[in-house]
């Protein structure tokens, strides 16, 4: 029970079968609700969203990237990797420079969104 004596659940049984039908057919497949549990999976490490924050300002090397996170490069490696094993960055070379960036608009609207919903908690 929560604070007050209130309880957080109904206290009779009762089913609204049109509302569970609507949202029945609007769930998405397993495979795609998946994806989106493994990326929130991917996101909850806090040098990862460090990663994505940084990239979401400005693309950057792996090198900017350790500066600014005090870490090694090899630690930025390997989470650039998992980060863009799951499509969330990409990078591209110039010369002997290897460049990342979000994937996409999706990816920074998401992390947009997430930053707005914990700065009103």
């Amino acid at each position: 029970m929560k604070s007050g004596g209130k309880k957080d659940a109904c206290e009779v049984t009762y089913i609204d079968g049109k509302r569970v039908a609507s949202v029945r057919k609007k769930i998405k497949p397993e495979r795609k609700i998946q994806l989106l549990s493994d990326t929130f999976k991917v996101l909850g490490d806090p040098t990862r969203v460090k990663i994505v924050f940084a990239l979401s300002q400005e693309e950057l090397c792996v090198c900017d990237i350790a500066k600014l996170l005090g870490t090694t490069k090899s630690t930025v490696s390997h989470q650039l990797r998992v980060l863009r094993n799951m499509r969330l960055v990409r990078y591209r070379k110039n010369g002997k420079m290897v460049y990342y960036s979000l994937d996409d608009d999706h990816i920074k609207n998401l992390f947009d969104e997430g930053l707005r919903h914990v700065e009103d908690l």
